[in-house]
């Protein structure tokens, strides 16, 4: 029995089939390349969703997870530790005024501490009564898998065979200011949206919604929570994707590519509401221990010192122009190109399975997004010969299938 085989009968025996099977086992990654245990060689344009922003096992990160496991990998947050304080000061700095940092350990613990501040907030201005507590989501939005990630994602698959969900949640149209402007009312705390919609089918937030959106809650007296869990940490050539509308959000969440491969999420609340978390309001075991804020803090600086916003921004721009060429040469197959940076949506003219698992055959690894998109999510290193390679196989896929549908189908 071969190991792919042994692995997979494990899985089979032992785990549980939320994910479905997974079809192949991977063994080693170094930047933007994983082998299988077949010896496979594949580049990699999923990232773990988002996640291995530096690429994989990137140098510094090593080193910097090695070196504090020498020191101190936990210690509980009954007590300080410097690392998780220098790691609060930088995105305090990133987040553009001035506020205070919880971590936690994913991004679906980020957005359920939002909640609770948004649940907070409401109280504050109605009394213990609670009848101020509603948040208004978008439509087509994803914010996790616990139940109020459920609730404030209004999606049937999400949410099939869980209710009932929390209480409180209403949906109003991305980029239609009229449409939340009419969803909030007196009984609304907070809006609370992704910048870019990710698992939805990447669809962005235009930058006049996001500021009249801020200047909305600010005149309605509503937080403006804004999710950045996988469009934050440099994805988009911004810090936070939100920062190319020029605005500021009353919270944040973020997780994803803050650890670059290790489990980390993170809220960033404004000085101005931080204070409604009082001792024992909130909390978790793992967030923010020495070992991970260790390795967020090397993600940031390394994002930093070797110029990755600069490299999303010009790597993203190429590819987009090389994509609408592709989406002119094949338009009857691809009929939309989203995104920013190195967060991009093609929506095709069929369901994607079949297409990620051609890519993944060919050598390439995507993810796919809402029902009919393919997403790249490169690590923030991605150079054009990467995206060159990518965009070879991806277009000899597109060529081969697209030849199998008429042109008048449409995506």
């Amino acid at each position: 029995m071969n190991a792919n085989t042994n692995t997979e009968q494990l899985y089979k025996d032992n785990i549980l089939g939320n994910y479905g099977l997974p079809p192949i086992t991977f063994v080693r990654g170094r930047g933007l390349r994983l082998w299988d245990d077949l010896g496979k060689e594949y580049l990699d344009f999923c990232s773990g969703i988002a996640v291995t922003c530096l690429g994989h096992c990137h140098p510094k990160l090593v080193a910097a997870i090695q070196e504090q496991a020498n020191d101190l990998i936990c210690v509980s947050n009954l007590y300080r530790n410097e690392v998780q304080a220098r790691l609060a000061a930088k995105l305090n700095a990133k987040a553009g005024c001035n506020g205070k940092v919880f971590f936690c350990n994913s991004g679906a613990e980020a957005n359920e501490a939002l909640i609770k501040l948004a649940r907070l907030y409401g109280c504050r201005k109605s009394g213990q009564d609670g009848k101020q507590y509603k948040i208004v989501c978008a439509k087509n939005a994803f914010h996790g898998r616990t139940f109020g990630g459920m609730s404030a994602t209004p999606k049937e698959n999400v949410r099939q065979g869980f209710a009932p969900l929390v209480d409180g949640f209403a949906f109003a149209e991305l980029n239609d200011i009229d449409s939340f402007a009419s969803a909030i009312d007196g009984n609304t705390a907070a809006v609370f949206i992704e910048t870019i919609q990710g698992e939805g089918g990447i669809y962005p937030a235009e930058k006049q919604f996001l500021k009249d959106l801020r200047n909305l809650c600010s005149e309605r007296e509503v937080l403006l929570m804004i999710d950045e869990v996988q469009c934050g940490v440099g994805r988009t050539g911004r810090f936070f994707a939100f920062e190319h509308a020029g605005i500021e959000a009353d919270a944040i969440g973020m997780a994803k590519g803050l650890g670059g491969g290790v489990p980390i999420g993170g809220v960033w609340v404004s000085d101005q509401y931080a204070e409604l978390f009082k001792p024992g309001s909130h909390g978790t075991t793992f967030g923010g221990t020495p070992l991970i804020s260790a390795a967020a803090l090397t993600v940031i600086e390394t994002i930093e010192d070797d110029g990755l916003l600069e490299n999303v921004t010009d790597k993203g721009a190429y590819v987009m122009q090389r994509l609408a060429e592709l989406k002119s040469k094949y338009p009857h197959y691809i009929s939309d190109v989203r995104g920013l940076g190195f967060m991009i949506g093609i929506q095709i003219a069929e369901s994607p399975a079949e297409v990620v698992t051609q890519l993944r055959d060919d050598g390439l690894i995507v993810p796919p997004a809402g029902s009919n998109v393919v997403r790249f999510l490169p690590a923030l290193t991605a150079t054009k010969d990467d995206f060159d390679e990518a965009l070879r196989i991806f277009e000899s896929v597109v060529e081969n299938r697209s030849a199998t549908l008429p042109e008048t189908q449409s995506a």
